[in-house]
């Protein structure tokens, strides 16, 4: 995304600074000629990074310093202090690293490293010949890029229904959407960064079937042999079945063609309805409130959120859509859709230029149904995210898998753990038997306001509040039985990230 700037702020670290400046655990910003450097110490080692995440350009700065790493405080990527490699999602690129000098008690940095390396272990004798991944999302393109960071050099062949290359979906129906992210900030690489890492990409093309006992994926004409094979398919949105959801300006958004189709028929709209009070639902009537559409929202539920955040987070929510000019009609539903109005069940009829739904998502199941993979409500996978047939994995919305904090089997459909999943699933179809233990992390973007969310609580019987969820300065505890099972944040991304390492303490 956005890219270092020269900058001079802070000390020349050229010049070198004391040691005892430096707080254990702690960070300091300087400068060496027209680049900002991070200073991060820990115990007697100091280490000297780019002050900046690669993701969303995030300030490093204000993460949390964990043993040898830092995270991003914005979205939780991870690096390695030591090799400034992304060692978790959301970000995929390392940071850059500067040698550090300790002598006469001052610190100095003078010289920028090389490019980093990631840890790879050699484990080329038992690495699988053809490698097959289906899905172009999150989940297929982290394996995918994780497979060539590790060194596997044979032949990776990446299957896609979408006819884009991999993209940055969250910004579909954040800061893209509103237009306030060039398009150049969407796909997760250009195609020049799968034509070197020799990632064979194949946009555009519907898998009819994978055949387990032929170790084969059938295409129109075409059979692909593998070795390992990692089902990334992702979700697809719960259409409308109502009359009149089938007009051409009623629109769902999963696909970049979707959000590209909203924004175009945004620019001849006034007024917009957007079918439910979902995440992806309010953050599209966040960004079409950006566009400056008149925007309703429709939901049968009492308060926005509600089952996902409690009902104090609920009502900000609410409140916080409606005083950037959104309606709301809650307790209702959409029952039909003319060439102009929604007509609901109340009896209600609103204007409408432009329809969205945005009433939630199904795993896309009908390739692991018919392979005769286990299902439980999604693919069921073990802690290495492999299926019920050997050799075969499952990454993503699609996975179902036995999570360590909550002892149950779950699935999420986050973004974040779709990339991580990934990551840890190209790393066990290489043989280095990973358990995925990642404690799930999301975030939404509702106007100029961040929610951060870790863990999972499908249930709770307590909510306990630090702060204030009005005064946008909150972090909220669901717990069960006295134990905290997720964390909810608004700018308290510190004490986000605090509560992931607690919550991944928890599990080890």
């Amino acid at each position: 995304m956005a890219q270092d700037k020269p900058n001079s702020s802070g000390p020349d670290l050229s010049r070198g600074i004391p040691f005892g400046d430096l707080a254990d655990q702690g960070t300091f910003v300087g400068h060496v000629g027209d680049q900002e450097v991070l200073l991060v110490r820990t115990g007697e080692e100091v280490f000297a990074v780019s002050p900046h995440c690669t993701h969303y350009h995030g300030p490093l700065a204000e993460g949390l310093v964990v043993g040898g790493t830092v995270r991003c405080p914005w979205h939780h990527a991870c690096f390695d202090l030591r090799t400034g490699e992304a060692l978790q999602a959301p970000a995929i690129d390392p940071i850059a690293c500067w040698d550090v000098e300790q002598s006469d008690g001052l610190i100095s940095v003078r010289r920028k490293r090389q490019g980093a390396k990631s840890k790879r272990q050699d484990n080329a004798q038992r690495e699988p010949e053809r490698i097959v991944i289906i899905g172009g999302g999150a989940a297929g393109f982290a394996a995918a890029e994780m497979l060539r960071r590790q060194g596997y050099q044979r032949s990776l062949v990446m299957l896609s229904s979408d006819a884009s290359l991999p993209y940055d979906r969250p910004n579909l129906s954040k800061d893209y959407l509103a237009g306030t992210a060039p398009f150049e900030y969407v796909p997760l690489k250009d195609e020049r960064f799968y034509t070197t890492n020799c990632i064979e990409t194949r946009l555009g093309r519907a898998v009819r079937e994978f055949d387990v006992q032929a170790s084969q994926v059938v295409l129109a004409g075409e059979a692909i042999p593998y070795d390992r094979l990692l089902l990334a398919t992702g979700a697809e949105p719960v259409r409308l079945t109502i009359s009149g959801a089938d007009q051409p300006h009623v629109h769902t958004l999963r696909s970049l063609a979707d959000c590209q189709s909203i924004i175009e028929g945004a620019k001849s709209s006034r007024r917009a309805v957007v079918i439910g009070a979902s995440f992806i639902g309010l953050e599209v009537a966040a960004a079409l409130r950006k566009r400056e559409l008149e925007v309703h929202v429709v939901a049968p539920d009492k308060r926005p959120m509600e089952r996902v955040l409690g009902t104090d987070m609920g009502n900000f929510i609410r409140s916080l859509h409606e005083q950037h000019g959104v309606v709301f009609h809650l307790e209702n539903k959409a029952i039909a859709i003319d060439s102009k109005t929604v007509r609901l069940e109340s009896g209600d009829t609103i204007e409408a230029d432009i329809v969205v739904a945005g009433i939630g998502v199904r795993p896309r199941l009908e390739l692991a149904e018919q392979a005769g993979l286990s299902l439980d409500r999604g693919v069921v996978v073990d802690q290495y995210l492999e299926t019920s047939v050997p050799g075969v994995y499952a990454a993503g919305d699609i996975a179902r898998w036995p999570d360590a904090h909550s002892g149950k089997n779950i699935r999420v459909e986050h973004w974040v753990v779709a990339e991580r999943q990934g990551q840890t699933a190209a790393l066990n179809m290489l043989g280095l038997r990973r358990p995925f233990a990642d404690v799930p992390f999301f975030w939404s973007q509702h106007y100029d306001v961040p929610i951060n969310y870790v863990g999972h609580a499908e249930s709770w019987d307590e909510i306990a509040i630090d702060g204030d969820i009005m005064g946008k300065d909150c972090l909220i505890r669901y717990m069960r039985k006295g134990r905290v099972m997720a964390v909810a944040s608004i700018f308290r991304d510190l004490e986000s990230l605090k509560a992931e390492v607690m919550l991944e303490r928890e599990v080890a």
